[in-house]
């Protein structure tokens, strides 16, 4: 069972090697990296390519690590001993099962996605250790013990928002997806947009890794908006030589909303073409 990418993700030598070593240290591989990265799709991609099916769990600044292994619904107990239901004579009725209970107790080994860890409390990661770990647990409701038949492939993303407990840090396999260099980003656009333009290809990629490295911009560009940048230049068929300019004055590219993300970036290159105009004038 190993991961060696898909055709529709394009996978670096060095991620395919953190895949495969997680895979067999059994061991939650934990991805960071800059949003647009493909840490999502990475889990996605992990589940096509073994035939394996995707657990996922989507974190949120609300969410609490008791979530993922069950609740026990008191309230609508109440509400039913009040109106003679029957059901009232067994708990479990009113225990709702967690993605982790799911994925514990899947027929066949799935990949469970622990999608923007980050997100949640500080101490969500630490609630979570020894489930991870010995893949099993209590519930106190019914006296009974949830354990993992098949040890799930566990994903764990992150985008870096706040630091991770050590405890936690240890217990994971750990990969950085960087940003893609030129040739890898080239690989990826081709994969989505098979036979586009080599030209168009070249040009767009050469403004975008300009666009991400000015000075003073407050969000750069991901892939994710790249591949809809090109998408649109393409349905819009916007002339190369459009893209080839190194004219200051039009130092914003063209259907920029795509790349562009917040009205300060945008401002300042409006403010640089204006400045480049004035010079020029």
């Amino acid at each position: 069972m190993r991961f060696a990418g898909t055709e529709s993700y394009v996978a670096t030598e060095a991620l395919m090697v953190a895949v495969n070593a997680a895979i067999a240290l059994e061991r939650p591989l934990l991805v960071k990296g800059e949003p647009g990265t493909g840490k999502t799709m990475l889990a996605i991609e992990i589940a096509k390519a073994l035939g394996l099916d995707l657990i996922r769990w989507h974190i949120k600044s609300t969410t609490k690590a008791q979530q993922g292994l069950y609740e026990y619904d008191a309230v609508s107990r109440l509400r039913d001993s009040q109106l003679g239901d029957e059901r009232v004579a067994d708990i479990r009725n009113y225990i709702r099962h967690g993605t982790l209970w799911e994925a514990f107790t899947a027929d066949e080994r799935p990949v469970l996605l622990i999608d923007e860890i980050d997100k949640a409390d500080i101490e969500f990661p630490n609630d979570l250790l020894l489930e991870l770990d010995r893949m099993e647990f209590y519930v106190y409701e019914t006296g009974e013990h949830v354990t993992a038949r098949h040890r799930p492939i566990v994903v764990i993303t992150s985008n870096n928002e706040k630091e991770l407990p050590d405890a936690f840090l240890r217990r994971c396999f750990f990969h950085y997806i960087r940003f893609p260099d030129a040739e890898t980003m080239a690989a990826i656009v081709e994969v989505h947009f098979p036979g586009i333009k080599k030209a168009l290809l070249q040009n767009a990629l050469e403004a975008f890794f300009e666009l991400r490295e000015t000075p003073g911009l407050k969000k750069r560009p991901s892939t994710s908006e790249l591949l809809d940048w090109i998408k649109l230049l393409m349905v819009e068929d916007i002339d190369v030589e459009t893209l080839r300019t190194k004219d200051n004055s039009k130092a914003i590219p063209p259907l920029y909303g795509a790349l562009l993300k917040n009205e300060q970036d945008v401002h300042l290159f409006e403010r640089m073409a204006f400045l480049a105009r004035r010079q020029k004038g």
